[in-house]
C-alpha cells in the first residue's frame, strides 16, 4: 500500500511537532507544505527535507498526491482556510485548536459538519497524554461518578509566534479560548455532560504588560479562574496561571465523587525542565479511595522518542494514530467539529463572564 501523503498548512513550532510525529507513523510521509513565512519554511526542512513547498493554500489542496491535510496556522485563519479547502476539494482534515475565534462562525461550522463528506478531526492533544488517558479510563471507577472536577495549569508564559499574533485577543480568540479550550474539552469528556453556566474572573496581570507591536499594546490574559455548572449536576473549575513556570508539575487534574478521589499530575515540556534539577519527574496518577482511605501513587512514564518529538507528552503521536485510522476509513473522528466548537464556546462564555462580572448561561 502506498504511503499516506500529508499536506501541512503552517509549519511554526506546533506545525513542526505535527511533522515530527507524522514521521513516527508507519507508512506515512509529509509530501507538501504551505507556509508563507520564509524562516518557518527553512525550519520545516529540518524535519521534512523532502517536502514540496506550495506558494498558496489552493495549490496545496489541489496537489493530486495529497491524501489528507493538517491545519496548523494561526488561530484567526482556521475558519477561512476551512472555507477555502471545502470549496476546492474534499480531503480528510486534522485542524488545530481553537477551531474558531469568532462567535459568528457557528453557522458555518454547523453546516460544514452536516455537509462535508470526509473526516474532520479537531486537534485536542491533551486528551491523548498517556497519564490523562489513564485518568479518564479510571475516573468513574475510582470516584463512583464525578461530582467535582478541577483542572489547574500553572505554566510558562505564551511563547513567541510569527508576527506575534498570540499577544492579542483579536487574533488568538483570547487566552480562555486559545489556551483553555483544551481544558474545557476535557471537562465535557470527563463529565460526559454539557455546561449550563459559567462564572469567571481573568485578566492580564504579569506577562507582556510592557510589550507593544506595531504601536499596539499586548492585551492577552495570563491568569484566570472559571467555574462551570453542568447538566449532570457536577461542577468543574479551571485555575490558570501563566507566570508559574517554577512549578514541578504543570497540570494537576482532580476528580472527586462519592467513592473517592483521583488526581493526575503532568510536568511541563521536557525541553523546559531545568538541568540543575536533575531528571524530570514522571507523570503521576494518585488514587485516594474513601474506604479504605489513603493514596496510591502510580507513575505513568512516556516513551522517550515521543517526548523528543514534541511538547505534549506523546499526545500528538497518539492523536495522529487515530487520525490516520480515520483517513483510512477504520474509525470516525474522536474529536468532532461539534466538540471543537463546544470547547471554544465555553472559552468565549468564560471571557464574557469575566468582562461583565456576571454568570453567563451557555444553553
Amino acid at each position: 500500500m502506498k504511503p499516506l501523503n500529508y499536506g501541512i498548512v503552517g509549519c511554526g513550532m506546533m506545525g513542526r511537532e505535527h511533522i515530527r510525529n507524522i514521521n513516527l507513523l508507519d507508512n506515512t510521509r509529509v509530501h507538501a507544505i504551505y507556509e508563507p513565512n520564509e524562516a518557518m519554511r527553512a525550519d520545516a526542512l529540518k524535519d521534512a527535507p523532502d517536502a514540496l513547498f506550495h506558494d498558496s493554500l489552493a495549490n496545496l489542496v489541489n496537489d493530486s498526491h495529497v491524501d489528507c491535510l493538517v491545519i496548523v496556522s494561526p488561530n484567526y485563519v482556521h475558519i477561512n482556510q476551512l472555507k477555502e479547502i471545502s470549496a476546492l476539494r474534499t480531503l480528510p482534515i486534522l485542524v488545530e485548536k481553537p477551531l474558531s475565534t469568532d462567535p459568528a462562525d457557528e453557522a458555518f461550522i454547523t453546516e460544514l459538519a452536516q455537509t462535508y463528506k470526509a473526516p474532520i478531526w479537531v486537534a485536542m492533544e491533551y486528551r491523548y497524554m498517556p497519564p490523562l488517558m489513564r485518568f479518564i479510563d479510571r475516573v468513574d471507577e475510582v470516584t463512583g461518578g464525578v461530582c467535582m472536577l478541577s483542572i489547574r495549569e500553572h505554566r510558562f508564559p505564551f511563547l513567541e509566534k510569527v508576527d506575534d499574533w498570540n499577544r492579542f485577543n483579536q487574533y488568538s480568540g483570547g487566552t480562555l479560548v486559545e489556551k483553555c479550550c483544551h481544558f474545557f474539552d476535557l471537562m465535557r469528556l470527563i463529565l460526559k455532560s454539557e455546561p449550563t453556566t459559567v462564572m469567571a474572573s481573568g485578566s492580564q496581570m504579569v506577562n507582556h504588560l510592557d510589550e507593544t507591536y506595531n504601536g499596539a499594546q499586548s492585551d492577552i490574559w495570563d491568569a484566570a479562574y472559571a467555574i462551570f455548572d453542568f447538566e449532570s449536576g457536577a461542577r468543574s473549575m479551571l485555575d490558570l496561571c501563566m507566570f508559574a513556570e517554577g512549578s514541578q508539575f504543570q497540570e494537576h487534574i482532580i476528580a472527586v465523587g462519592p467513592k473517592g478521589k483521583i488526581e493526575c499530575l503532568i510536568p511541563g515540556p521536557t525541553r523546559f525542565w531545568p538541568e540543575h534539577l536533575g531528571k524530570q519527574p514522571e507523570p503521576q496518577l494518585i488514587i485516594s479511595p474513601r474506604d479504605p482511605s489513603g493514596p496510591t501513587v502510580i507513575e505513568v512514564p512516556v516513551d522517550e522518542a515521543l517526548l523528543a518529538a514534541g511538547d505534549h507528552h506523546g499526545s500528538t503521536f497518539y492523536q495522529h494514530q487515530g487520525f490516520q485510522r480515520a483517513v483510512l476509513g477504520q474509525q470516525v473522528p474522536e474529536v468532532t467539529l461539534h466538540d471543537g466548537w463546544c470547547a471554544v464556546r465555553m472559552g468565549m462564555a468564560a471571557q464574557q463572564s469575566s468582562l461583565e462580572s456576571k454568570a453567563i448561561k451557555l444553553n
